[in-house]
């Protein structure tokens, strides 16, 4: 056995085990491999973080080119909230119960059956087939293109962090013309746990060679920015429409802290950035 592999197997031994405390901030140093050197460091000492992690699905591309099948299966495309809220809810619940482990879309499918069983709805075949090719050819928000320009300009290195397979991920990104733009893109397959279970961010870090304060988690999803803020990544929101903005008083809701930038779009949010770490 190589070393290489010897070390990706420790790895991922690891990442699978460990809990929400066990490794913040750990870098593959610390599995027996150098990690690059050149993190940045404030005048304070502090780590500035020099890679954005994205969330993709509602993020980066817009989950409302779904609602035409939620309004022809149910007679309201605004319920394509309701499947991606419960969508969340069931990985979640998987992760945390243990498993087992099921795809993403796999279970995106049973979620929308899930839904016509409550509605009254026969699900066919045809719509679990488009929901699929819906879900492959999600545009990207019309402010994504130009944040992320601005931000790959400004030096920072992009990355996703998506539920969604790698593989689905290549397909979508490609389709709504932003691929490009990402160095990596990283899926919860590799740990088989949804976010905002510990390992997923943990396993980001591993993979990039990084700790997680050199990591900025951009999601337009609060629990996916509060899963980072709990392994020492800091957070970024985009606050698009029918998504929650930060809570009023995060101590007494147990919020580590408010993310270090909220914006309206991507490019607002960019500049935050830019300004904050640039």
């Amino acid at each position: 056995m190589t070393d290489d592999v010897r070390f990706s197997v420790l790895r991922r031994k690891l990442l699978a085990g460990f809990g929400a405390a066990a490794i913040s901030g750990v870098t593959a140093s610390a599995l027996g491999r150098a990690a690059p050197a050149g993190a940045q460091e404030s005048k304070s000492g502090a780590v500035v973080p020099s890679i954005l992690a994205f969330g993709v699905n509602d993020s980066l591309l817009n989950i409302l080119h779904l609602a035409p099948l939620f309004e022809r299966l149910f007679g309201d495309g605004k319920l394509v909230n309701e499947w991606y809220t419960q969508l969340i809810l069931y990985s979640e619940a998987i992760t945390l119960a243990g498993g087992p482990y099921t795809p993403f879309f796999n279970l995106s499918e049973a979620v929308l059956k899930s839904m016509g069983s409550m509605h009254g709805i026969s699900i066919e075949h045809a719509d679990v087939v488009e929901l699929g090719r819906r879900a492959a050819t999600m545009p990207a928000h019309p402010d994504v293109p130009a944040g992320l320009k601005q931000l790959k300009d400004a030096g920072f290195r992009l990355v996703t962090l998506s539920n969604s397979p790698q593989g689905a991920q290549i397909i979508q990104l490609r389709h709504a013309g932003i691929d490009g733009y990402f160095e990596r893109l990283l899926s919860v397959d590799l740990v088989r746990r949804y976010k905002p279970a510990p390992q997923v961010y943990h396993m980001a870090a591993e993979e990039l060679y990084a700790s997680t304060a050199e990591i900025c988690m951009v999601s337009t999803h609060l629990w996916d920015t509060l899963g980072a803020q709990n392994v020492g990544c800091p957070a970024a929101l985009i606050a698009r429409p029918g998504n929650a903005p930060p809570p009023p008083k995060l101590a007494v809701l147990g919020w580590p802290a408010a993310p270090v930038a909220v914006g309206s779009d991507l490019p607002s949010l960019a500049a935050q950035l830019i300004k904050l770490w640039r």
